[in-house]
């Protein structure tokens, strides 16, 4: 990976959900920058293995995002490890492929709980640090499921939509000072796709997008390393879709 940013060598940063799929992606992205990164996932298995695979970390943490006390204590290490923090990648997400009426509320918890209640959480945390410094970023994984219907996913899409309001809401609040904007990928092929989608449907799905391919996670990463530095400096309280065209 050639450095893109000069800006971005030993800014501080957290990447949620950073042991696997887009989280891992931007883990490796910013590394490769030169930025000072910590990664934070609930698998501590997988955070070993991205710490023997991305040697240049500064940090891994095993951190509950639904969990208030889990994320406190987890941006408290990011203190003792980094002395702060520049850049918030907020990712950690999961879904659930299953019919509303099969939708059970502890379901319905469960994925609010880690895609939103986390978001918040992180947010919290990143905010109390960054405004006092009169400087940072904020950057969360939504979706195109947050901007539009999609069957099978009720408690997902309305998750994500959740978390663009949130970003567009936190952007005004913080400005001028931390810019805060949303990431809304498409399909991607990550682990967590992967687990739901046979090779079959995986090439239905291709056939509906544009690009007649899913988008890489290193993709999604370039766009927050590009969001995150000073060329997108104008650029807040947005959505922005990667979906190769498909909500086009």
């Amino acid at each position: 990976m050639v450095k893109k940013y000069e800006e971005l060598k030993g800014k501080r940063v957290v990447v949620t959900g950073g042991a696997s799929g887009i989280g891992k992606a931007t883990v490796q992205r910013f590394v490769d920058e030169g930025a000072k990164v910590v990664a934070f996932d609930i698998n501590e298995k997988a955070l070993e293995a991205v710490k023997a695979e991305i040697p240049g970390l500064a940090g891994t943490v095993a951190v509950d995002v639904s969990s208030e006390e889990s994320v406190v204590n987890g941006f408290k290490k990011v203190d003792e490890l980094i002395g702060g923090i520049d850049v918030l990648v907020s990712n950690a997400g999961i879904s659930v492929r299953k019919k509303f009426v099969e939708t059970d509320f502890a379901q319905w918890r469960k994925v609010m709980g880690i895609n939103l209640d986390g978001m918040f959480l992180c947010c919290k945390e990143a905010v109390s640090r960054m405004m006092p410094q009169k400087s940072g970023v904020i950057l969360m994984t939504a979706s195109t499921n947050g901007m539009e219907g999609h069957p099978y996913y009720t408690d997902y899409n309305a998750s994500k939509a959740g978390v663009i309001l949130l970003g567009r809401s936190l952007a005004l609040e913080c400005a001028p000072y931390v810019r805060v904007n949303s990431v809304c990928p498409g399909y991607v092929l990550t682990p967590m796709q992967r687990a739901e989608y046979t090779d079959e449907m995986l090439a239905v799905v291709n056939e509906g997008i544009p690009m007649k391919r899913h988008a890489e996670p290193e993709e999604v990463a370039a766009l927050y390393a590009f969001l995150a530095s000073d060329e997108a400096k104008y650029i807040t309280g947005q959505h922005i879709p990667i979906d190769g065209g498909e909500t086009a």
